[in-house]
């Protein structure tokens, strides 16, 4: 197995020579170390089967299958599907998933440390996924801005991209919000917290999720804050081209390894429709998300 840095690239390693089957302890150990420090690991010439790719997951860590099954793999769970092209006329997964910027669950009280995303069909045009680190735009806040957000929480939901599901279609917009807010109630995490496995100060806030931050004593901070964070981080850049913002582009055989506690993540879909099928797994590592608040 050999690692190395991506070329022309800011961001992430390339991984050659990786076979999960003949992978000692500690080929699957320096990879996530790759992982935590380099925050993308594409592992290249990648073929494998959805129970393969299961099984890799496995191998670095506890595998989560998503709460809500339409997403689910139908034969096996634990892999996230997300995809427009049917198979014998029935819709497998959810298409166009991911189009805003978060963390995977990042609205839920127990978040893992590591997502695996497989390409199964690429389109020919517009393919990749945005990313920006979070521990590095973090450094690049001005120092009033760390100041502010220095001891608060965020507070984080699903609600404002949750996908309409099949059974949703005749429901009262009252009851799916009901069932919304029970099912998957706003969460608190800390807006820093400490990289259980660096150190790293990470901010830990998205678009797609954060909907507000509260001071220590549980009072709702100025809603300018989060804006402004937003903006300063490059989530409000609709032309993505602020300089936080890392495109991971991908060929077939390509399998991304991403630390899913310091990146938010934006999939690129495309203007024209392409066929598309992607797999994920995502899987709680040996630490929780973060152990310590910053302070």
């Amino acid at each position: 197995m050999e690692i190395e840095p991506q070329q022309g690239k800011k961001l992430g390693v390339t991984v050659t020579g990786f076979d999960h089957t003949t992978a000692t302890d500690a080929d699957v150990e320096a990879l996530k170390q790759a992982v935590y420090t380099s925050k993308i690991a594409v592992l290249k010439d990648q073929d494998l089967s959805p129970q393969q790719f299961l099984a890799l997951g496995q191998r670095l860590g506890r595998p989560e299958a998503y709460y809500e099954p339409m997403y689910h793999h139908p034969e096996f769970p634990d892999i996230f599907v997300s995809s427009n092209v049917p198979e014998n006329g029935k819709q497998i997964g959810v298409p166009k998933t991911g189009k805003f910027w978060h963390a995977d669950y990042q609205f839920m009280p127990d978040p893992f440390g590591i997502t695996l995303i497989y390409p199964q069909v690429i389109p020919q045009k517009n393919r990749g996924t945005y990313f920006i680190d979070m521990g590095e735009a973090y450094r690049r806040l001005p120092a009033e801005l760390q100041a502010e957000v220095a001891g608060t929480r965020a507070r984080h939901s699903v609600r404002k991209y949750f996908k309409i599901r099949p059974q949703d279609v005749y429901k009262p917009v009252s009851e799916l919000i009901q069932e919304i807010e029970q099912k998957t109630p706003e969460v608190v995490h800390p807006t820093t917290f400490k990289h259980p496995m660096t150190g790293e100060t990470v901010l830990y806030i998205s678009e797609g999720f954060t909907v507000g931050i509260e001071d220590p004593a549980g009072g709702e901070v100025d809603g300018d804050l989060l804006k402004r964070l937003f903006d300063a981080t490059g989530q409000f850049d609709e032309d993505l081209e602020h300089d936080n913002i890392h495109l991971q582009e991908f060929e077939k055989g390509d399998l991304l390894v991403w630390d899913n506690r310091s990146l938010i993540h934006r999939a690129r879909h495309t203007t024209t429709p392409e066929p598309t099928v992607s797999h994920r797994v995502t899987v709680h590592d040996t630490r929780k998300l973060y152990e310590t608040e910053e302070v």
